[in-house]
């Protein structure tokens, strides 16, 4: 089973929090659901099993690599804008410096006790308050001059603290962005090796239709325990306007269309199914709740958002999540990446809309391009 993305309670209002924790247990009832008629299904299921676990592994290192490249990429960040910090703050060193030595320098042309030589030479009082008032500022100056060089002293200490700190960060992640690459090139190679075992047992065409058909049958049930859990709540999710953006809502992702609704075959029927790349991110089409986010069969890994409504969408065969249950959800926020979990050859993403628990076209919600 996978395991949602951790919500910041604290920065949720009562109400906030309340929705999470009713969606949060809708979640776990629907996984568990899940998880009964796949355990009670054919023999067929051991595989599935077996595919589950390696997909869900698979996408809990997509997920880890990505977190470690986007933290990558700010300490890469980091240590350019302290570079230039650390240059911007040399050169007004050196500037202090010079500065400091032409003060020590005017110092030195007055003599090794200038104001001793103010009081012996008496006979302009004028000249004799000016120069004083000379000195004062003299002083007053280099030692502002000083102060300010040993603040920029340890600023540069601590700039170059930092930097050592990230930098050394840096070399921890690109170590286990090694790893973690070569856990993703085995977890990729087991997947290929299960799909090839799935594949040799569909000994004839009319096998394969059966086992799409039972999938869909399969992910049927799921989701009318979907419907039936979100019908059944105290406190009903609020609207959030969809049926005013029909036939404007924008692409959950861009890409040809491989199968159409009431076209493709299996879980796919009753969606579209689009073609694009392994790692694409994958938008929310409106405003909503997430309600299910979980490996199911036919689907690979699921994420249902609720639109309040009655209305429901669905994005199958990604590649990870980047929403949890209970999250809530803006029009176009990324909800996880394009891949091809649930046994698929190719990576595509398959969209689905239900109203009222029934599925409907999304061509006729999505606007036209």
């Amino acid at each position: 089973m996978s395991t949602p993305l951790v919500i910041n309670q604290a920065q949720a209002t009562p109400s906030e929090s309340e929705a999470r924790a009713q969606l949060d247990a809708i979640g776990k009832r629907i996984q568990r659901a899940n998880q009964a008629l796949t355990a009670t299904d054919d023999a067929r299921d051991e595989a599935s099993d077996e595919l589950k676990a390696v997909e869900s592994q698979l996408a809990d290192t997509n997920r880890q690599l990505d977190q470690i490249q986007t933290e990558r990429r700010q300490l890469s960040q980091d240590i350019a804008e302290l570079e230039q910090r650390r240059s911007a703050m040399e050169t007004e060193r050196e500037a202090q410096q010079a500065a400091l030595a032409r003060q020590l320098n005017a110092l030195y042309r007055l003599g090794r006790t200038p104001q001793l030589k103010l009081l012996l030479n008496q006979d302009d009082p004028a000249r004799l308050d000016r120069l004083q008032s000379y000195l004062n500022h003299l002083s007053q100056a280099r030692n502002t001059r000083i102060e300010t060089l040993a603040e920029l002293d340890r600023q540069l200490a601590e700039n170059r603290r930092q930097l050592d700190s990230r930098q050394q960060r840096l070399d921890e992640l690109a170590s286990e962005l090694q790893g973690r690459s070569q856990q993703l090139a085995e977890q990729t190679q087991e997947r290929q090796a299960l799909l090839s075992d799935l594949n040799q047992r569909y000994d004839t065409e009319a096998s394969r239709i059966e086992a799409l058909s039972q999938d869909r049958a399969h992910a049927e049930r799921v989701l009318r325990e979907v419907q039936e859990a979100i019908a059944n709540l105290d406190q009903p999710l609020p609207s959030t306007n969809i049926e005013r953006t029909r036939g404007d809502l924008p692409w959950p992702v861009q890409g040809n269309m491989l199968s159409r609704f009431h076209q493709g075959r299996g879980v796919h029927r009753n969606g579209i199914l689009i073609q694009a790349p392994a790692g694409t991110a994958v938008k929310a089409v409106h405003t909503g709740r997430v309600v299910f986010a979980d490996w199911m069969r036919g689907f690979g890994n699921l994420l249902i958002v609720d639109h309040g409504d009655h209305v429901m969408t669905l994005y199958a065969h990604l590649q990870q999540f980047d929403a949890g249950v209970g999250s809530r959800i803006e029009t176009g926020q990324t909800l996880g990446r394009v891949g091809d979990s649930g046994g698929r050859s190719s990576p595509g993403l398959y969209f689905e809309v239900r109203r009222g628990g029934e599925p409907i076209n999304p061509q006729s919600w999505i606007a036209r391009r």
